[in-house]
């Protein structure tokens, strides 16, 4: 079904049909790996366009209906991030350097100090605005403690009692260093060992106003970590009323813009479209004529879902809009698109050095990873546009050839008609349609695709032939993929069953 699948994205993305020789591109797949080094072919690409689907009738929205739509979009993005990102942390704001914004800020917090320095220059001192900031940083002490911290906070209560400050500094008995040293020692208490060298340079700090700021500043700081804290703690809570927060979230968005699952409906009509094409060649007899028992292939929900994850992989994120319900994910699924992109040449790159160079160099200790290290290095910038794969492949080439001689010193030469043969070969992978490195895109895909049909089996399938080096890399994308897909799974499934099931029983 993979191979079939890589024909179907070149024939959408603009490429003339397979000639006969693809057309035998899955039995070729049976072929040992050496055969497979020696079989060329090539396709002369022809542009064609993508339509689009037909919406649903447009309808009148307000202002206030379409602020709301987007809150809502937000609340479920940030609600699915929090879940799907394992690495998600929240991160003070920087403001750009010479921003209108930065100045801004400056300003109106410059003005704020030195409001305080000078209320506190007077003679007696004006404590308002630093009543007021003790008032704000208890709160915020007060935020950080967990129900059990009964001790802490009565202390916090007791210190910063704001009635008796007032009175103290009616009095002219307020000392606010005592103060700002009980504060600090409680930030102390209370923050992530990674501020612990902050914390401590409040300490060194003896002038009122720079420590106040000094104060608020680490005070932000400890914010975030509380609530990276809190992220990390409530995840693993947080998948199925994710899920059903996500679905409710959808749900609202979808009554107010009814046409929210057209490309949704579009995604998943092509992929089944493409199965039954694939399941009616393969029920024709070798003569090519109607099949024997007369029946129509018959797709199930989960296949043409499953394969339509696939698709994703080989998008053209350029021309064609992604499904309403993947949005979300959609740098995910480009990101992994590049990943495989980069480790199909990769994998081409070291099937056919192993094949050509000579008879279990793959064998010796080390070669085999040293030589994949070399490679992935020299294909790490693949996904800029900068990027010639052209230019790579010829310096991977070079460098391919000189660590094989080197491996092979003492033992069997490496002619110079091995080495062009390899370099030709490692040259000729810049193509898309190169026949080693198409059969190695399509056995990714192959082991992409059993691994998500049997996904809720704990041990990974077996990985295709000639795909061995590069078995660590394929996993980690596996893996990767198979969690982004159940999870989408979870939340939208309902929609995708409504639709399959209009487009499984048609005609």
């Amino acid at each position: 079904m993979s191979e079939n699948l890589d024909k179907s994205h070149r024939n959408k993305a603009g490429e003339s049909k397979p000639s006969d020789s693809e057309q035998g591109l899955g039995g070729t797949l049976e072929r040992s790996d050496e055969a497979l080094q020696k079989e060329v072919k090539s396709d002369a690409p022809s542009p064609q366009r993508v339509g689009r689907p037909h919406s649903s009738p447009p309808r009148l929205v307000t202002v206030e209906e379409l602020l709301e739509t987007a809150k809502g979009v937000t609340n479920m993005a940030l609600a699915h991030e929090i879940v799907v990102n394992g690495d998600f942390r929240i991160n003070t704001v920087e403001l750009a350097e010479g921003s209108l914004e930065k100045r801004v800020k400056e300003i109106v917090h410059k003005a704020f100090w030195d409001c305080l320095s000078v209320q506190l220059s007077e003679d007696p001192p004006t404590y308002d605005h630093a009543i007021k900031l003790v008032g704000e940083i208890k709160e915020t002490l007060l935020s950080f403690l967990l129900p059990g911290h009964t001790r802490l906070r009565n202390q916090i209560t007791e210190v910063l009692d704001l009635e008796l400050i007032k009175q103290e500094a009616e009095n002219g008995a307020l000392d606010i260093s005592k103060l700002a040293e009980f504060i600090i020692g409680m930030m102390g208490t209370l923050c992530a060992p990674a501020r612990d060298e902050e914390v401590k340079k409040l300490k060194d700090i003896k002038e009122i106003v720079p420590l106040f700021r000094a104060i608020f500043s680490v005070l932000d700081l400890m914010k975030v970590d509380m609530a990276n804290f809190a992220i990390t703690s409530i995840r693993p809570h947080l998948m199925q009323q994710s899920v059903e927060y996500e679905r409710k979230k959808f749900q609202e968005v979808l009554e107010k813009q009814p046409n929210s699952l057209d490309f949704v409906t579009q995604w998943l009509e092509e992929a089944s479209n493409d199965l039954l094409t694939q399941k009616y060649k393969h029920a024709l007899p070798a003569g090519g004529g109607a099949a024997g028992s007369g029946d129509a292939p018959v797709l199930t929900p989960l296949s043409v879902q499953n394969y339509a994850y696939l698709k994703l992989l080989k998008w053209d994120h350029f021309r064609r809009p992604f499904p309403e319900t993947l949005l979300m994910d959609q740098a995910r699924f480009q990101e992994l698109q590049l990943q495989l992109e980069q480790l199909a040449v990769l994998g081409a790159v070291l099937l056919v050095t192993f094949s050509t160079a000579a008879p279990g160099i793959s064998g010796q200790a080390g070669f085999a990873e040293k030589l994949k290290m070399t490679v992935k290095i020299l294909l790490m910038d693949m996904h800029l546009p900068s990027f010639h794969l052209e230019d790579a492949l010829t310096s991977i080439g070079e460098k391919v050839c000189l660590e094989v001689r080197s491996c092979l010193c003492g033992s069997s030469p490496f002619s110079s008609n091995k080495e062009t043969v390899l370099k030709g070969q490692v040259q000729a992978l810049a193509s898309p349609d190169d026949p080693i490195r198409r059969i190695v895109e399509s056995r990714i895909l192959t082991f992409l695709e059993t691994y998500l049909a049997s996904s809720h089996q704990k041990l990974l399938p077996t990985v295709p032939g000639g795909l061995g080096p590069i078995q660590k890399e394929l996993e980690e994308i596996a893996v990767k993929f198979v969690r982004l897909v159940n999870y989408n799974k979870m939340v939208f499934c309902p929609y995708y069953d409504t639709i399959l099931s209009k487009l499984l029983l048609r005609p």
